[in-house]
């Protein structure tokens, strides 16, 4: 399974890439904004920040809703660096801009990701990654565990080379459910990586390990 980081902090994805398990990036104009980064330029040059502090994949999401629009902004995040993905919306120019930029050989993720129907138009269109936000799911009494077990099926029934990236991971549990389960990615939060560490008998172990040590010297 690959780790992503989903934010826009750059202090926190170079701790995730120093921990030595980081594999991409996942952002948004909101992440942006959460971090101060506001107007197309700073925008467009956090982006080629975040690519240079890390060595794999980072999603770059276009704000267009229309097809044409799509194509222009997708273009031209792509030429930022060979290490965007273009972020596509799942919406029915979305499907067509998937199409346009796979026939390209531009990466794309295709995001809102809620139904396992929504993710089979994704693959059709050739889609690098799908997003289905499993958090947001679970707000709604859904479960978002579920979506990715049957997206899985589907995926293995035709051998679609789509990446189940699952999304809206809250804790460190939805990381190990969704491992389980077959997600080709995750992308969450510093913490929730973070917390795959914590156990409270790895904590005793090395406390009596380093009491010992003391003892006999």
């Amino acid at each position: 399974m690959k780790f992503f980081i989903d934010t826009a902090n750059l202090d926190q994805i170079k701790e995730a890439q120093d921990l030595g398990v980081l594999d991409g990036v996942t952002t948004n104009p909101s992440l942006m904004a959460k971090e101060g980064i506001t107007g197309a330029e700073n925008i467009l040059k956090h982006y080629v920040d975040i690519c240079e502090a890390v060595s794999g994949d980072v999603s770059a999401e276009v704000i267009s809703v229309d097809f044409e629009g799509m194509v222009k902004e997708g273009e031209q995040l792509a030429a930022l660096h060979p290490q965007i993905v273009v972020k596509i919306p799942m919406i029915k120019d979305g499907i067509k801009a998937l199409k346009y930029f796979s026939d390209r050989n531009i990466k794309t993720n295709c995001t809102l990701i809620f139904s396992a129907g929504q993710a089979l138009l994704a693959a059709k269109a050739g889609a690098t990654y799908v997003s289905p936000f499993i958090g947001r799911l679970d707000d709604v009494s859904t479960d978002g565990l579920a979506l990715i077990s049957e997206i899985r099926e589907i995926y293995d029934n035709y051998a679609f080379e789509t990446e189940i990236l699952a999304a809206s991971i809250r804790h460190t549990m939805h990381i190990i459910d969704c491992a389980k389960i077959g997600a080709d990615v995750m992308t969450g939060p510093l913490n929730a990586m973070m917390g795959l560490l914590n156990h409270p008998l790895t904590d005793i172990g090395l406390k009596k390990f380093l009491e010992d040590y003391k003892k006999g010297n």
